[in-house]
């Protein structure tokens, strides 16, 4: 039996809504991104995830200091979340580049949950409840009918199987980053100091890539609004607010509540870009809402009982 300390936390409740905050917030990159054409994928997935990791150093510094012994002790997988955190944006636009946009979100975040749960099995010994496996399905068939419904209007991709591989890297470097901050924090990291220290590492490692793309940024204050927003609030304030997920419900809980990000995507798409969504799409949409009813929503106590 494991002897890591389990933190205290105010709730699961508090923990689910922070996450369904974060993949509100996440949800919101790619209508920005429609904003500036003109700068390449990487750079955007460098900049937002790069310079928001930094920015969660910057605030957490003080906190960092205070958790260091710890965090040097934890080092293996502080140092396999930042590599992680940077590998992640770099397989999630390309992949959105070379398997069209929907394809890519379908393969990279429906593919997350599976992961984890897979990851908690096999090193934390956790099980999977049918309920959580219903959902998760219920999920991934949502989004499945969403990048269905999508690409109906949309042209041939430039590389299917290589965008459908870096889909599958990016979903498993989100469970990867995820299960390793939050085995940072059972072991008494507070979550900001945890998230600090593994997405500002993580955005140094990046910070080469921005360097390299992120040219076109400069050439607009346009361009240059979206990076900032791409950094401060996705990626900044969103993830500080799946750390104080993190702090309270499982990684695989999250990513599972994370499939919420396309739905906002999708409606956005439509109501300010101008997207037309068919009746297929928006079944897909009711289904990811009723994969979190199904996982997250309290089961009344005479039903748990009867089960």
């Amino acid at each position: 039996m494991s002897s890591t300390p389990v933190i205290a936390a105010p709730g699961r409740t508090f923990g689910v809504a922070a996450c369904l905050l974060a993949a509100t917030l996440w949800g919101t990159t790619g209508t920005a991104a429609t904003f500036a054409p003109d700068v390449p994928a990487l750079a955007i997935g460098a900049a937002a995830m790069g310079v928001g990791g930094l920015l969660q150093a910057i605030i957490a510094v003080g906190r960092i200091r205070e958790s260091f012994p710890t965090l040097a002790r934890s080092w293996p997988l502080l140092m396999m979340g930042a590599v992680c955190v940077a590998i992640y944006p770099l397989a999630f636009y390309a992949s959105m580049r070379l398997a069209g946009v929907t394809i890519g979100t379908v393969i990279s975040i429906g593919s997350a949950p599976a992961i984890s749960a897979l990851i908690e099995n096999r090193i934390d010994g956790s099980r999977l409840t049918q309920r959580w496996v219903i959902g998760a399905a219920i999920g991934i068939a949502g989004m499945v009918l969403l990048g269905v419904a999508e690409d109906e209007h949309v042209g041939v991709a430039p590389d299917l199987p290589l965008g459908i591989g870096l889909g599958l890297l990016a979903g498993a470097t989100y469970a990867l980053y995820s299960w390793s901050a939050r085995r940072i924090m059972q072991r008494g990291v507070q979550s900001v100091a945890a998230m600090g220290a593994t997405f500002g590492l993580g955005g140094i490692f990046l910070m080469p890539v921005l360097l390299l793309t992120g040219g076109p940024f400069l050439d607009s204050s346009a361009n240059l609004a979206v990076g900032a927003y791409m950094a401060i609030v996705p990626m900044f304030l969103g993830y500080v607010a799946f750390g104080i997920a993190l702090a309270r419900i499982p990684s695989s809980q999250a990513t599972t509540i994370s499939l919420f990000e396309p739905v906002v995507a999708t409606i956005l798409a439509v109501i300010i870009v101008g997207e037309r969504l068919p009746p297929l799409g928006w079944l897909g949409v009711g289904l990811v809402i009723a994969c979190l009813l199904c996982t997250e929503f309290p089961v009344p106590r005479r039903w748990r009982r009867a089960g």
